[in-house]
């Protein structure tokens, strides 16, 4: 899963006011932690800057992290070294967990951020589900987050720009988000993110970048997760929400 290298240094500033915060971002899976034995194994793939990887260590789970940029698990220690947060990070794709992690190994597995839509079609989705459930324990469980693309798909191609300012170490930023929406499911998608800082008394500051995306339908993911050996225990599917929220169980 290429990209997020350029975004890696502005990324802060596409995440939420209630996210930043490693304890507040933690806390919002309250649920599923809840259902953990003391000293659990823990892996954040897709890890991003280190927001939520950082919040489960400062809950004295043993935490692992990875992501497919170098720059992001870069991120991600720096973050863990600032909170002297314990936390293993790994550069991996997902595919590639099986070669750094033992099957059975983590009682819990996060995909979370509206990730797995990076997984290369069916597929590379599907790659990507048997590669995080081998990692589980019997019984242990994925929780993962996905944007609901129905939705995405039902507005066409567009440009949303943010009508507010976002504040983030001292500086403004403007963000712009650019959908390339394919005539077919299966094609690939483009999403273009531009983080345009700026400062009266200053230059503009302007990175972007485009991602490639395959979206897919909650019932096609269900039924990857069956194909898995993962059962839903718990989803928040809404067709006219965002987003949503899938817990699945290994069998």
């Amino acid at each position: 899963m290429p990209g997020y290298n350029a975004l890696a240094e502005v990324y802060e500033w596409l995440i939420s006011d209630a996210k930043l915060a490693p304890a507040e971002f933690a806390a919002t899976f309250d649920d599923v932690l809840s259902l953990l034995p003391p000293n659990a194994q823990v892996l954040d793939c897709s890890c991003g800057t280190g927001q939520l990887a950082v919040g489960l260590a400062g809950r004295g789970l043993q935490v692992a992290a990875t992501d497919a940029s170098e720059a992001m698990v870069r991120r991600t220690a720096e973050l863990s070294e600032e909170f002297r947060a314990s936390v293993r990070t790994v550069r991996a794709d997902w595919e590639e967990l099986p070669d750094h992690f033992a099957d059975d190994s983590f009682d819990m597995v996060f995909c979370v951020g509206n990730s797995l839509h990076h997984a290369e079609g069916a597929r590379g989705r599907l790659a990507a589900l048997e590669a995080m459930s081998r990692l589980l324990r019997p019984g242990g469980r994925l929780v993962l987050t996905s944007r609901t693309w129905e939705l995405v798909r039902a507005r066409g191609s567009r440009l949303d720009i943010s009508d507010r300012l976002v504040r983030r170490n001292g500086r403004d930023a403007v963000v712009v988000y650019r959908w390339e929406i394919a005539p077919n499911w299966e094609d690939e998608h483009h999403i273009e993110i531009a983080i345009a800082q700026v400062d009266a008394a200053g230059p503009v500051l302007a990175r972007s970048e485009v991602l490639s995306c395959w979206p897919y339908r909650y019932d096609e993911l269900e039924a990857e997760l069956h194909r898995v050996g993962l059962r839903t225990e718990t989803n928040t599917f809404n067709p006219d929400a965002e987003n949503y929220m899938v817990v699945a169980s290994k069998i």
